[in-house]
């Protein structure tokens, strides 16, 4: 598969592709996308307290007819109504339908109250418990990261964060860091460039490298991102969108292309505030209305 698992710290393996339920609300509309995610291939399913799709996410999942072990379901912990991680994991896994999930991040540093430490500490806990096969991190600074190993028994064993050419050189040092405390990268929002920042810098490498493969810009971007070694979650309700990204997989990028995007890439973060961009896609993924209604609760700011 063009798509290969990558090895955890801890042992498991996650696809280094997911289907992500951020954007698709709830009802109907989420279970049939995850159906046709899971239908057309993908086996890692991401999804979120704060997304409210948790339970169309488990009937999918139950509709499928998959075994267990053939989807890689990752959700977290968003401080839903001031719930603390031992409830809201467990009423995670009940709404999932499952025993355990693959994959159990802390979705914003900001929800480590009253410190990381002792968030870290509930979040061993969940593994200990046999509620999550692994526990990771989501949106974390390099030292936020630092303070959750100097006391950690456990690692984290990804950081899903905002990584798309635009932010690279902004987000590079919490790509370094990770690799050298082996913990992944998780992207997301990595088409940004094309959906949100059309006609910037990347729109001539990005169509030039897509002319000589002959494939699409949105395929391009994908195959930057596997090349900086991260896992990509994506999200599409069109079935050839959803195909064309397992085929990015096949694409191999020379290393001029990659430096033509990361050029550009840096050239567009000069000519537009993106820590502003990067302050809003962070707080958007993690902070819906009723998370900031939680937050408040807590005490906490989410700006």
């Amino acid at each position: 598969m063009p798509w290969e698992s990558i090895k955890l710290n801890s042992g498991y393996y996650i696809p280094s592709i997911g289907f992500g339920t951020w954007t698709l609300g709830n009802g109907q509309g989420p279970i049939d996308q995850v159906e046709q995610a899971l239908e057309n291939g993908y086996n890692h399913i991401d999804t979120a307290q704060s997304y409210r799709n948790e339970g169309e996410t488990g009937v999918a999942l139950k509709e499928s007819g998959l075994s267990r072990s053939d989807v890689f379901v990752t959700t977290k912990y968003s401080g839903i109504n001031g719930l603390d991680i031992p409830t809201s994991i467990r009423n995670s896994v009940n709404s999932l339908g499952l025993s355990y999930v693959d994959l159990y991040l802390v979705h914003s540093p900001r929800l480590a109250v009253p410190d990381i430490p002792t968030c870290w500490a509930q979040m061993e806990k969940v593994k200990e418990d046999g509620l999550a096969k692994s526990i990771g991190i989501s949106n974390f600074g390099v030292q936020d990261m630092e303070i959750l190993l100097g006391s950690a028994k456990i690692k984290p064993v990804v950081n899903q964060i905002l990584l798309h050419p635009y932010v690279y050189r902004q987000q590079k040092p919490i790509l370094e860091y990770a690799a050298k405390n082996e913990i992944v990268i998780e992207a997301y929002s990595a088409l940004i460039p094309i959906t949100k920042l059309p006609g910037g810098p990347l729109d001539k490498p990005l169509n030039e490298i897509a002319a000589k493969f002959g494939v699409t810009t949105d395929q391009v971007l994908l195959a930057w991102t596997k090349a900086k070694g991260a896992v990509v979650v994506t999200t599409s309700s069109k079935k050839e969108r959803l195909q064309g990204y397992l085929a990015a997989g096949d694409i191999t990028l020379s290393a001029e292309d990659i430096a033509a995007i990361d050029a550009a890439g840096a050239l567009g973060e000069k000519k537009a505030n993106m820590k502003t961009i990067l302050k809003r896609v962070v707080v958007g993924a993690i902070a819906c209305t009723t998370v900031f209604g939680a937050c408040n609760f807590l005490g906490i700011s989410m700006m």
